[in-house]
């Protein structure tokens, strides 16, 4: 998948927009068990916004059930409307840039754009180029996939 870029113009400059396929896990699961096919596995695929200032990734709710994500939990939250409770889904597969990780979604409200935020980043591995408005592997692995271990 390659990185989408928006043109560059006014409040648009520096942000960074990928394309990612996303997956409900527990299909997965039970697709690798031959409880369901690989066909029926949902998934989507949306334009999300890089957001270094998230922590989660995050979907409209109208993707969220599109996917069937099992609803995990409610989480107080910070934002720029104040302190609110946000809904937390099961887990989905992230792909994006030939990388994936597996995590929690936040629900976003319906019409708004996916968030792929830092938790999610630094699983892939990713870091933010803003100069040329795009993810590339981190610098310091080599632009590499890499997970970084310091206890065994």
């Amino acid at each position: 998948m390659q990185t989408i870029v928006e043109p560059k113009r006014g409040a648009d400059v520096g942000r960074v927009v990928v394309e990612v396929s996303v997956q409900n896990l527990d299909d997965i699961r039970r697709a690798d068990r031959g409880e369901l096919s690989r066909d029926a596995v949902r998934s989507v695929t949306v334009p999300a916004l890089v957001d270094t200032g998230a922590t989660f990734f995050r979907l409209p709710a109208d993707v969220v059930r599109q996917l069937g994500l099992p609803f995990n939990r409610n989480r107080p939250a910070n934002t720029v409307k104040g302190p609110m409770t946000l809904r937390i889904f099961g887990d989905a597969r992230v792909e994006t840039q030939g990388r994936t990780c597996d995590v929690e979604v936040m629900e976003l409200p319906e019409s708004h754009q996916a968030l792929l935020g830092q938790v999610p980043l630094e699983m892939l591995d990713f870091w933010v180029d803003t100069t040329n408005q795009r993810l590339v592997g981190n610098p310091e692995h080599g632009g590499q996939w890499m997970a970084e271990v310091f206890r065994a």
